[in-house]
């Protein structure tokens, strides 16, 4: 009998609200499936994000979207100080990404669903942080993950941590094993997956104090993503959400306000 999944802690305020549906919603589902790892590359050149993570003087163009961020009351982050790993692999001609649920025992973001990552250590990049994580909490070997491209930073208020979610293709289905100290169950969902319309939801959320600009009344989107048995939200579905942006829509996303 399968262990049952411990329910995560939603800060749902009670004035929350029904939001729109997925931006992808309106295609056809041929144009959601079928999604391999050319497609992603192909959609990540044309947006501008294929490639090495943005340093120095390029970080500013990927830092822009987390400015509604800081200015809706987060806190003070300016620098990325937290990397994860977004790692493709495909079959059946679908390309598939990694994910986690982290312990339950950890202090922070217990049992929600997320790529592979941490904070930054000294002397580190994003993509050094990204590989060595996934090194420690699934046994990804580094000598397998090829880097390609990344998408915005997303900030997250119960940590403070600025991540920078690097891309990268593997040359097949890797074997894992979870670090049980760190993570519950390492699983892989394809794109076409996450871009069915009824895995997606969204809700407008209101926080007393919090201003949004451009809200007329102060709500920001909150996404997610029901798939495989999992609730994905918080940062890594706003990352998800840009992401098949990206390569559906053929635009880059902004990250939003945070959520979690």
């Amino acid at each position: 009998m399968a262990r049952p999944v411990p329910p995560q802690v939603i800060p749902r305020p009670e004035s929350w609200r029904p939001g729109v549906p997925a931006p992808w919603a309106d295609l056809r589902s041929r144009e959601r499936t079928g999604v391999g790892i050319e497609r992603v590359l192909a959609a990540l050149e044309a947006s501008g994000q294929r490639g090495a993570v943005p340093s120095g003087g390029d970080a500013e163009r990927v830092l822009g979207p987390s400015a509604l961020v800081s200015e809706s009351g987060a806190p003070p982050v300016r620098e990325v100080n937290a990397g994860v790993l977004a790692a493709f692999f495909e079959e059946e001609g679908e390309a598939r990404l990694i994910l986690t649920r982290r312990s339950s025992r950890l202090r922070t973001h217990r049992g929600e669903v997320s790529f592979p990552g941490g904070r930054i250590d000294p002397g580190e990049g994003p993509v050094e942080t990204a590989l060595r994580e996934a090194h420690e909490e699934v046994g990804l070997d580094p000598g397998r993950v090829t880097q390609v491209g990344w998408i915005h930073p997303v900030l997250t208020l119960v940590s403070a941590s600025l991540i920078m979610p690097v891309l990268a293709t593997l040359d097949g289905r890797p074997r894992l094993v979870p670090n049980p100290t760190e993570v519950e169950r390492v699983f892989d969902v394809s794109l076409a997956e996450l871009a069915d319309p009824d895995v997606f939801h969204e809700e407008r959320w209101r926080i007393p104090g919090r201003t949004i600009p451009g809200s007329e009344d102060d709500s920001f989107p909150v996404w997610f993503f029901e798939v495989s048995g999992e609730m994905i939200w918080g940062a890594t579905a706003r990352m998800l959400h840009e992401l098949l942006s990206v390569v559906l829509l053929h635009r880059p996303g902004a990250a939003g306000p945070s959520g979690d």
